[in-house]
């Protein structure tokens, strides 16, 4: 793959592949259970099949691969397309659709560089057995990796045809056009379909290192607003989530949960259970279960099991940032070899500053709250099984099943539906695990479909933090020092975009008291806050103005861009701050992407709540696949950040959730959200990078300096105002 098809660059790979250890850091339950080997066979029918063959480099789904599975992934193959002889193309991605978009996206891409209508095109979605590896959806990969890599898919497929053509005409295949799905010669009028050419035709084309595509400036297809691909589905309820899909003779199931976390179990009574006609119980070390015609005798018949946990004395939320700075048993254990950026003296430029300050900034853990919960439906046949279920990681999911069960990859298939969001927190296999161990203890398909309760008690969280950062500034607003140090929360983003001489920036693993892994945006939400917060209150203390402060530091002109869109379209300067209003500014880069926000918060001197008016987004990622998918994606990051920002946060107490229901754990209401404004920078000059994680990294740091312009209270830790701003002291 060409440099000007993909923006994968030696720092980008390495970040990636941290990131990675990331995503597959999150604790598994831990189960493992026996089952014999068996093989897994896939047929594909016939018609033109494309492949491709490219760097581990430039091959995101070939980046990392884990090691117990290394052998059973594809070696070279990192996408591929089928065209029928009715001129039908279908496309294998391991990609999931969980609710950013990318079926349209990416369909448009393909339309693009294969000249086809978009309504010709399917696209086969994280299927294990149909589609080639792919390493997760996450991490905003999707449309600056798999993008070029199905674009250059489509170009081969056109100028194969293309030849096809000029050899049954005996002409020169430069002077034919690829349009509307069928290849014309100009010069006599004929026309042939791609259907045409491929009927009786099993055609196997690698791709070359270079196939010509057309630049963003040329697209016609994509760069438009398409319409949702199967949005009439979604709307009219006829497609189906995991939680909706049957199978023939199918059960409920429903798993008996400890009464703490990290609890062991150290007796068990099924008896009562057992009675229950249509009830299989299953007890398998700490793992026990019930399945049953219906989920509501499955839970009456694990209410009557009789169950003793031994539970360990745990911490609580209480003590969190305290037990956070403490050394991890093994460093680097979370994710591999901590990240340490270390550029000039930061002690001898701290010495001769004419300012300084040092703070502490603190974030929570918080719960993924998807709309659609953690649900699988698994089915056993001739020893093989097949898991329907909804994750991000299709291919992990498949290796974790085959490891829990001891069966090869091959004889495990993985299937996910367009899914009902993630957010980061559906990277395990857990529920697939479960409904597994079930299916095979019933000799049945068993669907299992967790409470919310379960959602917001056994599932990971985003890690909590905490961040000291101490720097320097001379008078004329220049930052000479930069001291950063993250504690648990992540790496991600951890180096800041400014343009500081002097720079000592370190993450630190810790031993979570709770559960832990992915949420949208990785740790770029704690380090955007703390490094975001810390850059107004440098600016307040030398008498600056944040946006001026901000510029004066700024030698990426991307990043400059995005901080005057959202200032010019906020109308940054024409008001002053009041005490019950404020006005707020933050930015940033991340995954490619670049974002700058302003905030207008109300405070209500009565009762201290603290509501945003209006919020202003400026992003820019390149060039624009789908202007109104990434519109979405924008409001819908910058509306989920709100919850973070101002009162998501999971309460815990020795071993317990405190808060495991929406009753108690809440979520950005209508009320709460404000009037979204975007202004997209559309960049066709530049290869697209993604957009569902960045947008949302501006979103607390804006907030936060809008509520301390407004009132002069600088508030440090997420969520900001839980119960209401605080009084004055």
């Amino acid at each position: 793959m060409s440099r000007h098809n993909s923006i994968v660059d030696q720092d980008t790979f390495r970040e990636l592949a941290l990131e990675n250890l990331q995503h597959a850091s999150a604790p598994k339950l831990g189960y493992g259970f026996e089952l014999q080997r068996r093989e897994f066979f896939k047929l594909l029918g016939g018609g033109l099949l494309v492949g491709m063959c490219v760097s581990a480099a430039a091959q995101e789904s070939g980046a990392i691969r884990r090691r117990e599975s290394e052998d059973d992934l594809p070696k070279s193959l990192a996408a591929w397309l089928h065209v029928a002889e009715d001129g039908k193309v279908t496309v294998y991605t391991g990609k999931v659709e969980i609710g950013q978009n990318i079926r349209t996206s990416l369909s448009q891409q393909v339309a693009e560089e294969l000249r086809v209508p978009m309504a010709s095109i399917q696209l086969v979605m994280a299927d294990t057995a149909l589609c080639p590896f792919d390493m997760g959806t996450f991490g905003s990969r999707t449309t600056p990796i798999m993008g070029p890599q199905l674009r250059n898919v489509a170009a081969t497929a056109r100028e194969t045809f293309i030849s096809l053509a000029a050899e049954r005409w005996h002409t020169a295949r430069t002077t034919l056009i690829a349009a509307d799905g069928k290849i014309t010669d100009p010069h006599t009028q004929r026309s042939i379909t791609y259907g045409e050419l491929s009927r009786g035709q099993e055609l196997v084309t690698l791709i070359g290192d270079d196939p010509p595509l057309l630049s963003p400036k040329e697209w016609q297809v994509a760069g438009t607003s398409a319409p949702k691909v199967d949005g009439r589905d979604f709307v009219t309820g006829r497609h189906k989530y995991t939680p909706d899909m049957a199978r023939p003779g199918m059960l409920l199931g429903k798993v008996l949960r400890p009464a703490a976390l990290r609890a062991s179990l150290t007796s068990f009574d099924a008896a009562e259970a057992e009675k229950i006609p249509g009830v299989t119980v299953v007890h398998d070390g700490d793992f026990a279960g019930v399945t049953a015609p219906d989920v509501l005798t499955a839970a009456r018949a694990v209410a009557t099991i009789r169950a003793q946990w031994k539970v360990q004395p745990q911490t609580s939320d209480a003590t969190l940032f305290a037990d956070l700075r403490k050394p991890t048993a093994e460093p680097g254990e979370t994710y591999g070899t901590a990240p340490h950026h270390e550029v000039g003296s930061v002690e001898q430029s701290l010495a001769s500053a004419d300012k300084t300050l040092a703070q502490t900034y603190t974030v929570a853990y918080i719960a993924h709250a998807p709309l659609e919960p953690r649900a699988a439906l698994a089915e056993w046949m001739d020893g093989k099984l097949t898991v329907w279920t909804g994750t991000q990681r299709p291919f992990a999911v498949r290796d974790e099943l085959a490891q829990a069960f001891r069966l090869s990859a091959a004889n495990v298939r993985v299937i996910v539906p367009d899914t009902g969001s993630a957010y980061g927190g559906k990277h395990t296999g857990d529920a697939a695990v479960e409904a597994a161990r079930l299916a095979r203890a019933a000799g049945k398909p068993v669907k299992l479909v967790w409470t919310r309760e379960e959602e917001f008690t056994w599932a990971y969280f985003r890690p909590a933090g905490v961040i000291d950062v101490k720097s320097g500034v001379r008078k004329d607003g220049t930052v000479v020092a930069w001291r950063f140090d993250n504690y648990n929360s992540g790496p991600s983003a951890i180096r800041t975009p400014y343009n500081i001489a002097n720079q000592q920036i370190e993450f630190h693993p810790a031993n979570s008291p709770l559960r832990q892994g992915s949420y949208r945006g990785l740790a770029a939400t704690a380090n955007h806050f703390a490094r975001e917060t810390h850059m107004d209150e440098l600016a307040h203390l030398l008498g600056m103005d944040p946006l001026e402060f901000r510029l004066k530091n700024i030698s990426d002109p991307r990043l400059a861009a995005v901080f005057d869109a959202a200032a010019h379209k906020f109308g940054w300067g024409r008001e002053k701050s009041s005490p019950t209003r404020g006005f707020g500014i933050a930015g940033g880069v991340e995954k490619g992407g670049y974002i700058a926000t302003c905030a207008e918060v109300e405070i209500d001197p009565g009762s201290r709540e603290v509501l945003v008016k209006r919020i202003v987004a400026a992003f820019e990622c390149g060039a624009i696949v789908n202007p109104n998918g990434l519109r979405n994606q924008i409001i819908g990051s910058v509306v989920q950040g709100l919850g973070g920002a101002l009162f998501e946060a999971v309460g815990f107490n020795d071993g317990k959730i405190t808060n495991p229901h929406f009753a108690q754990y809440r979520v950005p209401r209508f009320s709460d959200t404000p009037r979204v404004e975007v202004e997209m920078l559309d960049r066709k000059d530049l290869p697209p990078a993604g957009a569902g994680e960045t947008p949302i990294v501006g979103t607390a740091p804006t907030v936060g300096n809008a509520i301390f312009a407004a009132t002069g209270i600088r508030l440090r830790s997420l969520p900001l105002v839980p119960d209401g701003l605080p009084k004055p002291s």
